[in-house]
């Protein structure tokens, strides 16, 4: 009887240390479909129909041409920003974009070199035994030293007399 126990203990901690050396990328985020239906994240929704004042103001259409209840994220972020999206070209915008983030120098391997360094570190950080067994979400108890508070900042930056218009006002 004694001996059965300890056979069972064993094996239950067999089974536990060969459940935390399972290799392959540590998945931080932990977030897999068991459904067969479709994938939410790659459904993409359009603008709503709308009839224009006049017909006479739609475009000729194009084959493979822009439609008008399309999503235009590049030009949705440059209307927020306070821009005009339709004085942009798609290489002007680019090109003045790349001018202002390499104007102190850039790295050509960059992301490779990001890619093996968050690699390193998700490997250091994998999750307790019972976190990777039960399947648990690290991502953000790993990654918090990193994470950038978003109203804090803010609220830095207009503590400082720095325009925000995109943010909302101090609490004085």
């Amino acid at each position: 009887m004694q001996a059965a126990r300890g056979a069972f203990a064993l094996a239950g901690m067999a089974l536990f240390a060969l459940t935390a050396c399972g290799g392959g990328d540590p998945d931080l985020v932990r977030i897999k479909s068991t459904s067969n239906g479709p994938d939410e994240f790659s459904v993409v929704p359009h603008k709503p129909l709308e009839m224009p004042p006049s017909l006479n103001d739609l475009p000729a259409p194009t084959p493979g041409g822009v439609n008008r209840t399309e999503l235009d994220p590049r030009g949705d972020a440059i209307a927020a920003l306070g821009g005009n999206p339709n004085a942009r070209s798609a290489s002007s915008t680019d090109a003045a974009l790349l001018t202002a983030a390499a104007r102190y120098g850039n790295e050509a391997a960059i992301r490779p070199e990001l890619a093996v360094e968050d690699a390193e570190f998700r490997n250091e950080n994998r999750g307790s035994l019972l976190e990777r067994v039960f399947r648990n979400t690290t991502y953000y108890r790993v990654y918090d030293d990193q994470m950038l508070n978003p109203q804090a900042e803010a609220q830095r930056w207009q503590l400082q007399g720095t325009q925000t218009p995109a943010a909302p006002p101090v609490d004085q």
